[in-house]
């Protein structure tokens, strides 16, 4: 009764707040950070101090999953679609585990010197099990790293061997880690960022360790009356099953352009509606694991979704379709979207023919200027340059107007711990303390170590970055991270760095691909893995995590993590028949590593100055550094002249212009799709269905990740790992195959010399 009496409470003030609510701004989000909180499960004021932690059952669950994660989730990277082993599955497989745990093992005490472990101390919490999850989590960090050390392997023909794969690896992450150590106070402790991307872990979480109790009803509401674990349950069941008709039985309906099926050879057909190199105007598939591409949709705000879409309608399927059919930049001889770069023939560019393991990876410019310039598709020069140029104005523009305040008032209160008095608050440690901050120190020395590995990786084997410039790369990250990590903390949408990070390295190192592949991971993938480590560290706020202990459990994780991906990374490469090629069984083509490898080449081997002084015209993307810096000011100065304007507070200009990161490889279809679902739940359900949104849509994003990593798993041993997957064939197989949107048609055909330029 009184557990019930407490939820009444809690619910009716949350709908009290809710009718008060106005528009959902960035600024409105703020106010109902508390309805957001308690509809993902998070309870602040839901503490036992006296739970134990760094349990030995946490640490033999949470390594072993971090070693089989970590695993699964680089084996996983080089495949189209990717699959990403979500760390909702460890959450859904921990708490069976840690139950059985809990029964089974007796609570004995084995006595270690002066202390001892106890190998049962009771029950199975949400510390333990949260703790677990940061651990199993670190696999997304270290897949990153793959993509990179697969095209310096594979793309370019360089192999370092395991030593400089362990230690490249380790020193990113260490830099990730520092970042986010470093600006926690900033991006991490405020209470008004919530970190949209965790909600879904901590419903799950919280579903978990419900059962057995009685279930937070829906406010105000007696209809839904389905508990929480049961409605995951029913979901992961109906979605494990619907998963293998996408992925194996049906394929046809994940690339569901049944239009281009209709007029398979029509070429504009195919371009408006298809979804592998088209437009993808008709943006409709059934395989979650094509909308969630660009993360769960369930999650983000919708007011950050309408600036997505905004940005798809705006940049693709008007600018980039404008540009495409006046063929500017010569894009009219290629594919409307694609990964690749090409030729002057319309071939994918042959990057053997201009850089090689001979000549040390620096460009033979004889052979360039004899052989071709390097053309992209008109929405890879949008997306990932005009764009990506914009974004990076943009983001210093919109941090100094929207949060110059913020960040100021952060690094004086920094400052002032520096001050007489207060050194000892950020250096010391407080041993008395259950619940005091990492001391500061702490994190100087992940700095320094990761520096020292960083350098004496590039240093030792050559790979023509030299030590000034891993310096240069970390540098970079420190100046973006702030900003990154703010948008990301309200968002969750990360911002592509990568371009400027390419740039520079063009620069200072110009012609030496290794050194811009190399630049590019410190100073960019470092970042991203900063952010993850944000986001575990307010994770463990939000359940009451003591966060030296969090700190403990990430750099274990570090270390296993790192281990079992480059493992891994090794097998898949001499081993999966095809892989970084068009013939790769089960779409282990590389896309990642590709899209790294095309970029690389044109930024690393041909370099800024040669790109953007050739007679394509590739230099009018650079006015978009001026747009950047411009569009924050014009709707900075109309919201102060119009305050009340709804439409107005809702645009994120960073967001606008670099909410299309994953594009390419993502399609028009990919994030057509992941808007439509999340405005119908983020507005629509949540306006008129609001009891059951506010109960299940968070697990039911969840429940959604989870069963369509762990069929994607089954299905690829089971089936195409086997051998049997070609063995079974019918129309639903090849249907889409069969297409000029699937074979990349190009809207200009080939003058008869069979050159274009």
């Amino acid at each position: 009764m009184a557990l019930e009496s407490k939820q009444a409470i809690t619910s009716a003030q949350v709908q009290a707040k809710l009718k008060n609510e106005s528009s959902s701004t960035e600024g409105d989000d703020r106010s109902s950070v508390a309805e957001v909180l308690l509809a993902a499960g998070i309870d602040l004021k839901d503490d036992d101090p006296t739970e134990p932690v760094l349990t030995l059952r946490m640490w033999v669950l949470g390594i072993g999953f971090c070693i089989v994660v970590s695993g699964l989730n680089t084996l996983y990277t080089f495949r189209n679609p990717s699959i990403t082993i979500s760390s909702t599955v460890v959450l859904l497989l921990a708490y069976p585990l840690g139950k059985l745990w809990e029964k089974v093992i007796p609570s004995w005490n084995i006595p270690l010197g002066e202390r001892s472990i106890n190998l049962n101390p009771g029950p199975f919490n949400k510390k333990e099990h949260i703790l677990v999850y940061m651990m199993s989590n670190l696999s997304i960090y270290v897949r990153l790293g793959a993509d990179v050390l697969t095209e310096q392997q594979m793309f370019f023909g360089y192999k370092a061997g395991w030593g400089f794969q362990i230690l490249i690896t380790l020193a990113t992450l260490f830099v990730g880690l520092s970042l986010a150590g470093i600006f926690r106070v900033l991006v991490v402790l405020p209470h008004e960022l919530v970190w949209p991307g965790l909600l879904g872990t901590s419903a799950l979480t919280s579903t978990l360790h419900r059962v057995g109790q009685t279930d937070i009803q829906a406010i105000g509401h007696t209809t839904w009356k389905m508990s929480r674990y049961a409605f995951f349950s029913v979901v992961f069941c109906i979605s494990f099953c619907w998963y293998w008709f996408p992925d194996f039985i049906f394929p046809a309906l994940s690339y569901f352009a049944f239009p281009c099926w209709i007029a398979p050879k029509n070429t504009i057909v195919n371009q408006l509606f298809g979804m592998k190199s088209g437009m993808g105007l008709l943006p409709l598939t059934f395989d979650w694991s094509q909308i969630s591409y660009v993360g769960s949709p369930l999650l983000v705000p919708a007011w950050a979704i309408v600036n997505v879409f905004g940005s798809l309608v705006f940049w693709i399927w008007i600018v980039a379709v404008t540009c495409y059919y006046t063929n500017t930049w010569y894009s009219g001889y290629l594919p409307f979207q694609s990964s690749s770069v090409y030729d002057n023939t319309g071939s994918t560019y042959k990057a053997a023919k201009i850089v090689n393991k001979a000549s040390r990876f620096t460009i033979d410019v004889a052979k360039y200027e004899a052989y071709s310039p390097v053309f992209m598709p008109v929405t890879y020069a949008l997306t990932m340059f005009g764009l990506s140029f914009a974004t990076l104005s943009a983001l210093v523009v919109w941090i100094f107007l929207e949060k110059g305040q913020l960040i100021a008032d952060a690094a004086r209160r920094v400052r002032q711990s520096f001050a007489k008095g207060k050194v000892k608050q950020l250096f010391a440690s407080d041993k008395n303390s259950q619940n005091s901050e990492v001391p500061m120190w702490w994190y100087l020395c992940t700095t320094l170590l990761a520096l020292f590995l960083s350098m004496f990786s590039v240093e030792y084997w050559e790979v023509e970055l030299r030590w000034y410039g891993a310096l240069l790369a970390c540098a970079v990250a420190i100046f973006f991270f702030p900003p990154l990590a703010l948008v990301y903390a309200t968002t969750n949408q990360k911002i592509n760095i990568d371009i400027f990070c390419r740039i520079v390295a063009g620069f200072v190192f110009e012609g030496k691909v290794l050194a811009n592949i190399w630049f590019f991971d410190l100073g960019y993938v470092s970042t991203i893995k900063g952010l993850y480590f944000c986001q575990d560290m307010k994770l463990g706020m939000y359940f009451n995590i003591p966060s030296r202990k969090v700190f403990i459990v990430q750099c274990a994780g570090i270390i296993a993590g790192t281990l079992s991906s480059v493992c891994v990374l090794y097998w898949s490469l001499g081993n999966i028949k095809g892989i970084c090629t068009t013939e790769a069984v089960n779409g282990f083509s590389c896309p990642f590593s590709r899209t790294h490898f095309n970029t690389s080449l044109i930024w690393g081997a041909i370099g800024p100055r040669r790109f953007f002084n050739n007679e394509i015209g590739y230099h009018s993307l650079l006015y978009f550094f001026i747009i950047g810096a411009v569009l924050p000011v014009i709707v900075y100065v109309a919201r102060r002249r119009y305050p009340r304007n709804t439409l107005l507070q809702k645009i994120h200009i960073p967001l606008f212009l670099g909410g299309l990161n994953y594009l390419p490889p993502a399609t028009g279809t990919t994030y057509g799709s992941w808007a439509i679902v999340g405005l119908v739940f983020g507005i629509l359900v949540r306006k008129h269905l609001y009891a059951w949104w506010y109960k299940y849509n968070f697990v039911l994003s969840a429940a959604l990740d989870s069963s369509v990593s762990a069929a994607g798993v089954v299905i690829f041993f089971a089936i195409f790992y086997s051998g049997a997957s070609p063995h079974f064939t019918w129309w639903g197989t090849k249907v889409y195959k069969d297409t000029c949107d699937w074979k990349g048609c190009s809207y200009l055909l080939l003058p008869e010399s069979g050159k274009f330029a």
